[in-house]
């Protein structure tokens, strides 16, 4: 039997793996796309697990950074069936004493909001979208291209001047908490900033938290918190569709389990059959690094140095997530939490604290930091009429909820905070499917540990930091092997840069740059890691 030949070769299915090779499928590259699952999508994909005709996304859901990413847009997937829809509100925070800030698509209806919680509050949080506004698109283009931004960056510092570009670059190292101190005299506009923070792994307390209350905040307010119509899976979808109609394929069922080095430089894989796969011109990885380098590549290939770093390399915390098929709306005691397509739940800011510290330190937190999704709410498609497809998760400590007992718990804690705010809740439920950290792994491996971002998002773990120390680039130490994961900068969420980066990688590798191309990052290797 001859071996197969493909320009380029991806292992992984993911939103990036499939990003990387829409790309170079554009550029002519013949691409197959190896993914060991039943299923493309990785993090990205719907299924009806609770009850029939209830569509739950099985991790992704709301889809703030691929509305604006320009990685996404540039792919024209609404050309490929991809459809948005938004719910009436973009994302409610709900304190304990049901008290609630709100998060709209009308800037005054969010400054109404602050202005409830302190006076003054409103405009300050209009000036702070108008900067946004000012610099969103040169520090969009930073964001999601390799590290450092140069030609972006300099975009960015004409945009602000250098004055307010050192103020900009203060503030991405700030604590989500004291960011939003200096701001904003009342709680509600602080928890806004404070919760979106904590959709990473890192407490409101954390140096370089900040960056990311703001990020998603700024981005929620311009464009809200969109849903594909019909479930997350829609948008692998596209990607698939949009990828075939180019030549590509994907393979399912289809794992990897060595990419194949000679002189060191990649030439191909072997697939779980043992046959030999070859590669032309790259090999793409949309996979955590660690199983990269420790499980797919010999060590001989790779520096020690790189592999001594990868020993410091750390996980973000676990994760737990129940889906609902429910059999009427979520009845919120707080009015503004029924039009929300997003719910924060169950702290204020100094239980985001608490919550942060008790996960820092191992600890289960008693009172969990809930994010809830109402799906039909945002997309009528996801149930039958007058029922709702909902969700919440919240984060844990690793190696902690794959004890079903220990998972158990937390379940209960997890309903008992939305009955404690939405009383009759639980009467509602028609069916539940719970994934902890196994479950997780189980339907995306990529989610190791019920990890969900590929690795911490602390600052001594991003930019030329991530995955280790290093450029910050798709580059490794193996020539025409690129890493297109989140594990990469710029990082977890679905907005595709990891993938862009890693299929120009490759371009810039075989294309007019060549030979001269691999010897600047091979010469820039070795003063890393030797």
């Amino acid at each position: 039997m001859s071996t197969e030949v493909f320009d380029a070769i991806v292992i992984g299915a993911g939103h990036n793996g499939l990003v990387a090779a829409n790309l170079l499928a554009d550029e002519g590259w013949s691409v197959l796309v190896l993914e060991q699952a039943e299923k493309p999508g990785g993090a990205v994909r719907t299924e009806e697990v609770t009850e029939p005709g209830f569509r739950n996304d099985l991790c992704s859901a709301f889809f703030p950074l691929t509305a604006v990413s320009p990685v996404i847009r540039d792919l024209r997937l609404e050309d490929h069936g991809l459809r948005w829809r938004h719910a009436p509100e973009v994302l409610a925070h709900v304190l304990p004493d049901d008290r609630c800030a709100v998060l709209s698509h009308n800037i005054e209806r969010t400054a109404a909001s602050a202005d409830e919680f302190a006076p003054g509050d409103g405009a300050a949080w209009k000036r702070l979208f108008a900067q946004w506004q000012e610099i969103r698109e040169p520090l969009l283009d930073a964001l999601f291209t390799p590290f450092p931004p140069v030609r972006p960056g300099l975009r960015l510092l004409r945009s602000t001047g250098t004055a307010d570009a050192l103020r900009l670059a203060r503030m991405l190292t700030l604590p989500a908490r004291r960011f939003g101190e200096e701001l904003f005299d009342g709680e509600g506009a602080r928890l806004l900033l404070a919760g979106n923070a904590a959709h990473s792994d890192l407490s409101v307390d954390n140096a370089g938290s900040a960056v990311f209350g703001w990020l998603l905040a700024m981005v929620g307010q311009d464009v809200g918190f969109p849903v594909p119509i019909g479930g997350a899976g829609e948008l692998t979808a596209a990607l698939v569709r949009r990828l075939t109609a180019r030549g590509g394929e994907v393979r399912c069922s289809c794992p990897v389990t060595e990419v194949l080095v000679a002189g060191g430089r990649a030439m191909g894989v072997r697939d779980g059959d043992g046959d030999p796969i070859r590669a032309r011109k790259a090999v793409l990885a949309d996979l955590p690094a660690p199983t990269l380098y420790r499980e797919m590549i010999a060590p001989e290939w790779l520096p020690s140095r790189l592999l001594d770093d990868l020993g410091r390399f750390q996980w973000d915390s676990a994760t737990v997530k129940v889906d609902w098929a429910l059999s009427g709306p979520v009845p919120w005691t707080a009015e503004a939490a029924r039009g929300a397509g997003t719910i924060h739940l169950g702290t204020d800011l100094d239980g985001l604290s608490a919550f942060g510290g008790d996960l820092v330190r191992g600890r289960s937190p008693r009172d969990p930091f809930l994010l809830f999704g109402q799906m039909t709410t945002s997309d009528p498609d996801r149930s039958p009429p007058g029922t709702e497809a909902a969700w919440a998760y919240t984060h844990a400590p690793r190696g902690v909820m794959e004890n079903r007992k220990v998972l158990n718990r937390q379940v209960a804690r997890i309903e008992k905070t939305v009955e404690a705010h939405a009383p009759g809740f639980t009467d509602l439920i028609l069916g539940r499917y719970v994934q902890g950290p196994l479950e997780l792994a189980a339907h995306d491996p990529g989610l190791v540990g019920g990890a969900i971002n590929n690795g911490t998002t602390a600052i001594h773990q991003q930019l030329f930091f991530r995955p280790i120390p290093g450029l910050g680039r798709a580059d490794t130490p193996v020539d025409r092997l690129f890493l297109a994961s989140s594990a990469a900068h710029p990082g977890g969420a679905v907005h595709g840069g990891p993938g862009a980066n890693a299929a120009r990688a490759a371009l810039a590798r075989a294309g007019r740059l060549g030979g001269g191309y691999a010897a600047v990052i091979r010469a820039a290797n070795r003063a890393v890691y030797d």
